[in-house]
């Protein structure tokens, strides 16, 4: 099995941790997909009928937390003949890379999709280093 180094590695770990991830409390976990290419880390979390208003998304340190709330559709008094879509609270904790820039962090919430954009930091792109070349200097004592 080959294992990466550095920042790439980083990511590799981040999307084996998302395929391991415990479910919240409720039972339940916020489904997510996640994928990379060459500037950014992306995260698709299902939200279907939830208000954005009630979505938290922080970032602490390297630890990315989303917090959402779906209330019970049925109004107070009625009687529930069927449940099948969970309600509650649900959260779900990522930890990051240091290979990202957090500060940069994008996110979207389009028809029950929160998408987020999560930059490579700059130190941990790919970089040509330019060689000089010339005559060869004296160090003096």
């Amino acid at each position: 099995m080959l294992v990466r180094a550095g920042a790439l590695g980083d990511l590799d770990r981040l999307l084996h941790q998302l395929a391991h991830t415990a479910a919240s409390p409720s039972g339940a976990t916020i489904p997510v997909d996640a994928w990379r290419d060459d500037e950014a880390l992306y995260l698709q979390f299902d939200l279907p009928g939830m208000d954005p208003a009630g979505i938290d998304l922080t970032v602490e340190r390297n630890t990315l937390t989303l917090v959402a709330e779906r209330p019970s559709p049925f109004p107070e008094g009625a009687q529930p003949i069927l449940t099948e879509r969970l309600t509650g609270r649900f959260t779900r904790r990522l930890d990051l890379s240091d290979a990202l820039d957090t500060d940069a962090l994008e996110a979207r919430y389009d028809h029950g999709v929160l998408t987020l954009r999560i930059p490579l930091a700059a130190r941990a792109k790919p970089r040509k280093i330019a060689i000089t070349h010339g005559a060869r200097k004296q160090l003096t004592s």
